[in-house]
């Protein structure tokens, strides 16, 4: 199966620039009420995946700041603690699903490391769930429960 049938594109996924400020950062995850989103750069590479824990760590322990001093410390500058790995856009199904088995979204990238998209571990799920209604195999086991 191509892994392009579970891509959020690029235009529709909740990013940030490396060169963005942290508190840019914040407000951006705190509108879209994300824990975690990707880091590209301007040049559309991935760079890795940033989470509020990596910025409230960073805050405690890099920094003395307020959200006013926020805005002069950039989002690469925040140490991540782990980074969603991502996948190629001709990746096999079994390494997507290897990837999102450890996160709650898989960063997909072209042959050149640029940024496309974000595929869920929600959309995969819901894949293998619709799959598994239609061969009749989810009706057996409810009725057995």
């Amino acid at each position: 199966m191509n892994i392009l049938f579970f891509l959020t594109v690029k235009s529709d996924v909740a990013y940030i620039f490396d060169d963005e400020t942290l508190r840019q950062a914040l407000e951006k995850m705190e509108y879209h009420k994300y824990s975690a989103v990707p880091v590209i750069s301007r040049q559309g590479k991935y760079i890795g995946t940033i989470t509020e824990g990596d910025m409230l760590w960073g805050i405690k322990n890099q920094y003395n700041l307020s959200l006013k001093d926020a805005e002069r410390i950039s989002v690469s500058s925040i140490k991540r603690r782990s980074d969603n790995r991502p996948v190629y856009v001709d990746a096999s199904m079994e390494d997507l699903v290897d990837k999102a088995l450890n996160q709650n979204f898989v960063p997909v990238v072209d042959d050149q490391e640029n940024f496309i998209g974000i595929i869920t571990r929600k959309d995969i799920i819901r894949y293998f769930y619709d799959q598994l209604q239609k061969s009749g195999n989810g009706d057996r086991e409810e009725t057995e429960a």
